[in-house]
């Protein structure tokens, strides 16, 4: 892609016989989020260290802006999944510190974060020692100082790790705060709430190799698109209207095959001529959290197993998931 931000191109990482990334290619637009997505030890961080120069990749490119990441290059914020902060010294002094070493005054760095602080329900810690923090409120700390010089790059691993419902919210607005004001935002995350909600476009990692890669309505679409959500007792019954993606429970999400009509009238029909008690039905887009099982192969009871590997180019840019 011509003017990405990010551009990774045929990466590998080898560790000894081992391959943790194999062969990756992808690009981040200016001014997209873009969800990086997998399970543990699907290369995920290992990327975004090679991205960094943190760790030297056995093959392939990673550039930043057109050129491997150096430190002076500034204007790159990075939360990594583990916390970096100083522990014994005061929440608000290591904020000022950090703010420094970024390139703002004194002054300017302790009115950021006291600001900041208040923001996020932290004022009355501003003095406390940082590790009198609960991990969330830790997390809420660092989160600030990775963007408190609103660099033009955000690139961050698991940002809502430990915190509750609220807080989440309140940092995913932080984050989409420097979205509308201009940056490039990468986002690690297990939540595919998460995702729908902030990112334009996904790549999803599986054993180092994409599995699927694009905008998340084209991502849908290649996983089918749309999927029943059905309620019902008892068994689901094979037909050639849709392919069983999973079962659990009183919950079974059924994935239509073109026989089927578009608004799964044929699906639920056949249910109850087959004898189904049903008592929920709905057509909608293939949640992410639900491509992430076939991709991962954990369906239950799935008839005839899980897709291969998708590539979805899309467009560069992209909305939000419908």
């Amino acid at each position: 892609m011509s003017g990405a931000s990010i551009s990774v191109r045929d990466f590998v990482m080898r560790f000894g016989d081992r391959d943790v990334v194999d062969g990756l290619s992808f690009d981040v637009a200016p001014g997209e989020t873009f969800g990086l997505l997998g399970s543990n030890g699907s290369g995920k961080t290992t990327t975004i260290r090679a991205l960094l120069g943190i760790t030297t990749p056995t093959a392939g490119t990673l550039t930043i802006d057109g050129v491997p990441y150096r430190p002076a290059t500034g204007g790159i914020g990075y939360l990594p999944e583990e916390r970096g902060l100083y522990r014994k010294e005061s929440v608000v002094d290591v904020m000022t510190y950090f703010g420094m070493l970024r390139g703002l005054r004194r002054s300017e760095a302790t009115a950021w974060s006291t600001e900041y602080l208040a923001r996020v329900g932290l004022a009355d810690r501003a003095k406390l020692r940082v590790d009198k923090l609960s991990g969330g409120q830790q997390q809420k700390v660092q989160l600030g100082i990775t963007i408190m010089d609103r660099p033009r790059l955000l690139i961050l691993d698991e940002p809502t790790k430990g915190l509750d419902p609220v807080n989440r919210r309140l940092l995913l607005d932080l984050v989409d705060e420097r979205k509308a004001d201009g940056a490039t935002v990468v986002l690690v995350t297990h939540h595919m709430d998460e995702v729908e909600r902030l990112c334009d476009r996904i790549l999803l990692l599986k054993d180092g190799r994409s599995a699927a890669y694009g905008t998340i309505p084209d991502v849908q679409e290649a996983f089918g698109g749309a999927v029943a959500r059905v309620l019902l007792d008892g068994s689901v019954p094979r037909s050639e209207l849709y392919r069983l993606a999973r079962h659990e429970g009183h919950v079974a999400y059924l994935v239509p095959t073109p026989a089927a009509a578009a608004d799964g009238s044929d699906i639920l029909a056949s249910l109850v001529s087959a004898g189904v008690h049903v008592t929920g039905f709905e057509m909608r887009r293939i949640p992410l959290d639900e491509i992430f099982v076939q991709v991962y192969g954990h369906d239950a009871g799935a008839d005839d197993g899980t897709p291969g590997p998708v590539r979805v180019p899309g467009p560069t840019r992209a909305g939000a998931a419908a």
